[in-house]
């Protein structure tokens, strides 16, 4: 079972650095997002998901450009080269049209569920509010000052946000909603609705991580495992939706500055693998350039098309 850390709690630096050591997973309670805030994200979401694909399309993400917002079809998206088991919805940051760089931009929302947008650009705000939370625990952990991450590599943090669905498994289907992958930036804050199928690789194997009322599962990704020079893990995990249900998740992603440099911080060695070879064959520690760089990088090879896209507008 992984952890349950209460960020109204006292000893959060410690509990933090024992999760992000152990297994880089836990779940954050003590949040303060509004039960109806998520609910009604919920129920806005699943009136889209059982729109038509026809309609569904009136937001597709070629609609987005380089923005890439938007909804895409079960298939579209791919995890180390095969194709996930699901179907999507990206926003992030609401930005003017024509933002200069990629993956920024204003968002696409349905006509047909109105409510989403609202409940959308309000969850954004909450998150990052709670993201910010969390970092300030994470920076203590360290032993940073805990205004560490906001006054700098969140001052002006890369906001990503993403509603999954996964439709139920087929009976000996063998893919994977989403296969073995580590997230890219700092840290994940996903809700997950009651029917489970995540799994997180702890060093006892592979383990579920099912729902826990009024929890969001916060996972650190590849740039605080940079920072941390390995000293905190970018932890692998998937997604396989056996429930027989259609399943419905929500990650946030709270990431650096698009346009920095993420340096490893001083006086945090890496530990010593553990034999596993790590899911993409690329370590993060070994990258060099701004965190957009890193990013976009990873995510054309998510949506291959959004390679084109960018080769045909610089930046």
């Amino acid at each position: 079972m992984l952890p349950v850390i209460d960020l109204s709690e006292p000893g959060l630096p410690a509990k933090i650095e024992a999760a992000c050591r152990d297994t880089g997973f836990f779940y954050v309670a003590g949040h303060g997002v509004p039960r109806e805030l998520r609910e009604s994200l919920d129920s806005a979401a699943r009136a889209f998901f059982s729109l038509p694909d026809k309609e569904k399309n009136d937001i597709e993400m070629a609609r987005g450009g380089r923005a890439w917002r938007g909804w895409f079809p079960v298939g579209a998206e791919l995890t180390a080269g095969e194709q996930d088991r699901k179907e999507g919805l990206y926003f992030g940051t609401e930005l003017p049209a024509g933002h200069p760089l990629p993956l920024h931009g204003p968002n696409l929302f349905p006509a047909q569920v109105p409510t989403l947008r609202p409940l959308v650009l309000s969850y954004l705000d909450e998150l990052t509010r709670v993201a910010q939370d969390v970092l300030r625990g994470v920076a203590a952990s360290l032993g940073l000052a805990e205004d560490y991450f906001a006054a700098g590599y969140t001052a002006n943090p890369t906001v990503l946000f993403r509603i999954f669905h996964y439709p139920p498994a087929q009976a000996g289907d063998p893919g994977w909603g989403v296969g073995e992958h580590t997230d890219y930036g700092l840290l994940t804050l996903l809700l997950q609705d009651d029917n489970g199928g995540l799994q997180v690789h702890t060093p006892d194997g592979w383990t579920d991580a099912p729902p826990l009322p009024d929890t969001f599962v916060c996972n650190i990704g590849d740039m605080l495992e940079r920072l941390t020079g390995g000293w905190y893990r970018s932890t692998p995990h998937r997604v396989r939706n056996t429930s027989g249900r259609d399943r419905l998740s929500f990650p946030f992603f709270f990431d650096p500055d698009f346009g920095t440099s993420v340096p490893p911080l001083p006086d945090r060695a890496a530990v010593a693998p553990d034999g596993r070879r790590r899911w993409d064959g690329a370590s993060p520690l070994a990258f060099e350039g701004t965190y957009g760089d890193y990013l976009t990088a990873k995510v054309a090879k998510v949506f291959p098309r959004l390679r084109s896209e960018l080769d045909t507008q610089p930046f």
